[in-house]
């Protein structure tokens, strides 16, 4: 790095410091103001702030490989988040979720099953998943921000400035620590206010960055010197049952690394993909920052406006940058230093592409922007925690009567608290795959059951919500090393996606059995969640005696359209991804076919759902 890339970085780390002090008198007026933001930011800015928040520096390394080794394939591949959950909340779920007017995801547990034993259960459940998948995420964020910075500032051009020693091997470790602690201090500052708004100035930052490295691949690279480089069928987003794409003469590191992740068997492991897409999306979004982002729109139908904007503006800017960083390092790929052997390293790829391609002054810019889709998803992960803590256990449980001073220390110390943990956590986990693979995989796996069957059931009790909860977060910390032993040939990054349909099995008859040997939650607590959210589903008895009770009462038949939608976005969120990376390899036509259907996609929505969005 050179001087002026110094002066960038530090003036966006000055810039985002700044911001959490300013905010910090606003944010600390009361809960709503430190946690949702008072509901009263509009809700582009909440979208941009959560297309931001999901920018996230490891995310885009791993993508980045993805889209090296697996080409157009690899835009399959996000489903494992599943990255189209986000088209279920523009449809519908976001507005439901929205309705409720709660503070935090526990909080909303209370509003379906009540204050009651099993609600109380229920409550305890969803802030200790809420914690394991905190402290998931950031140990996930720890890592890739860690094995990121020592590639630009070597720690021989910072030992200098530090009173202390830091071993070789432990260098990725000192940076992280560093930049989380940044991270923490802006959020604990400024609360919602701050994640906001340095999210809008990240997001600004990536923008520019992204467009820059696209021009920079599409001015070096020629599509000759791309299909030199790349094996047959690297540039077409269709398969069959086998992947078919055979990197052994030109990559032999590449083709081990299609082994070892497991994708060999693409048609499974799709089919994989989508059923365990489908089902986690249906189930909501986890108690994490999307959470926090819906329910601080100022109404239902911004809720839905801020989800579906979410993926407008974040697919085709991430993937400008991620296709160009990839066809940047693949056509130079010699030139990258990944390792030999066993020392290969495909998550170095994104930085050593930066650090390769990308001209001084223009560096200080890009590492701002990637630093900053870090800092923007931790800061974010880290405003959920307390919210939970101190909201749902602490003010509610232990001290009702503390004071909104005492309660805004309390954030700060689970604040510091859970960055520590996951820190340490961070230091014993060998690759951001693996750690992806439990979250996504392994961790949703647990919480999909119960928040399905929560949304459209209405005999799930709180009994039968807490037992599939803890059975699958129980599941989703041991299943996977048991599954090691009985698929000794399958890779071990991707064991937790196998280990979701036995999740699932194993969750959802904890779910059922509890709920059928308990009585039904309080008639009214369902009554009053069903007349406010107004869900579809098998409500039958509670619909019944809600239109018993008020015959003007119209119940939701938005079945079949919602579907009809969520298949339409699908399409749409996945041409946003597609058009960016056949901008950048220069397939004109692909661009003209992907974009028509982009187009269509979008007129669809628009009369189907955008025209019958209603605020309340």
């Amino acid at each position: 790095m050179k001087t002026i890339d110094l002066i960038i970085l530090g003036l966006y780390l000055a810039t985002v410091v700044a911001i959490g002090v300013i905010v910090r008198r606003r944010a600390a007026q009361s809960m709503d103001s430190y946690y949702l933001g008072d509901k009263s930011m509009p809700w582009y800015m909440l979208g941009l702030s959560n297309a931001s928040g999901m920018f996230d520096i490891s995310g885009t390394m791993w993508l980045v490989t993805l889209t090296v080794v697996y080409g157009l394939k690899s835009i399959w591949i996000p489903w494992l988040w599943p990255v189209f959950n986000q088209i279920f909340l523009m449809v519908y779920l976001s507005t439901w979720l929205r309705r409720s007017n709660v503070l935090t995801g526990a909080a909303w547990i209370e509003s379906r099953f009540g204050d009651g034993r099993g609600g109380r259960l229920s409550q305890y459940v969803i802030v200790a998943f809420a914690l394991v998948s905190v402290l998931g995420f950031l140990a996930y964020g720890f890592i890739g921000i860690g094995k990121f910075i020592e590639i630009f500032l070597p720690w021989d051009r910072v030992a200098h400035l530090v009173p202390f020693t830091v071993a070789p091997e432990n260098v990725a470790t000192a940076y992280g620590i560093a930049f989380t602690s940044i991270a923490t201090f802006y959020v604990m500052m400024g609360g919602m206010f701050g994640v906001v708004l340095t999210d809008l100035v990240q997001f600004t930052i990536m923008t520019v960055a992204a467009v820059i490295i696209a021009v920079i691949a599409m001015t070096s690279v020629d599509a000759a010197a791309l299909q030199a480089a790349t094996p047959a069928g690297w540039d077409s987003p269709w398969f069959s049952w086998d992947l078919n794409l055979h990197w052994e003469a030109l990559r032999p590191t590449l083709a081990d690394k299609v082994q070892s992740d497991g994708y060999t068997l693409f048609g499974v492991f799709f089919m994989m993909l989508l059923f365990k897409g489908v089902l986690v999306s249906a189930a909501g979004p986890a108690p994490n920052y999307d959470m926090q982002k819906i329910l601080a729109t100022r109404n239902p139908r911004e809720a839905a406006l801020m989800s579906g904007f979410v993926s407008v503006v974040l697919m085709p800017i991430r993937y400008l940058m991620i296709a160009g960083f990839a066809v940047l390092a693949l056509v130079y790929f010699d030139r990258l230093d990944l390792g030999l052997g066993s020392s290969f390293d495909a998550e170095r790829i994104l930085p050593a592409a930066i650090l390769e391609f990308v001209p001084a002054g223009v560096l200080g810019l890009i590492l701002a922007g990637l630093i900053a889709a870090f800092m923007s998803t931790f800061a974010a992960t880290v405003n959920a925690a307390p919210a939970y803590l101190v909201n749902d256990i602490y003010r509610k449980r232990i001290n009702p009567a503390a004071s909104r001073k005492r309660l805004i220390g309390a954030s700060y110390a689970v604040s510091i608290g859970v960055v520590v943990i996951s820190t340490i956590i961070g230091l014993f986990i060998p690759s951001i795959n693996s750690v992806l693979q439990w979250i996504v995989s392994g961790l949703w796996g647990g919480y999909t059951a119960a928040n399905v069957l929560k949304w459209y059931w209405w005999r799930l009790n709180g009994y039968g919500f807490f037992f599939g909860m803890l059975t699958g977060i129980v599941g989703a910390l041991f299943l996977p090393p048991v599954m090691a032993t009985i698929f000794t040939d399958t890779a071990r990054d991707i064991l937790p996606l196998y280990s979701f349909p036995v999740l699932l099995l194993l969750s959802t008859s904890a779910c059922v059995l509890a709920s059928l040997l308990t009585p039904p939650d309080d008639s009214e607590v369902l009554d009053s969640f069903y007349r406010n959210v107004r869900p579809w589903g098998f409500w039958g008895p509670v619909r019944d005696r809600v239109m018993a009770k008020d015959s003007t009462f119209v119940p939701n038949h938005g079945f079949g359209r919602d579907m009809f939608n969520v298949g339409w976005g699908i399409v749409l969120q996945t041409s946003l991804v597609a058009i960016p990376v056949y901008v950048v390899i220069k397939q004109w036509g692909a661009v003209a076919a992907v974009f028509t259907l982009a187009f269509v996609s979008g007129l669809i929505l628009k009369r189907t759902w955008y025209d019958r969005l209603a605020a309340d």
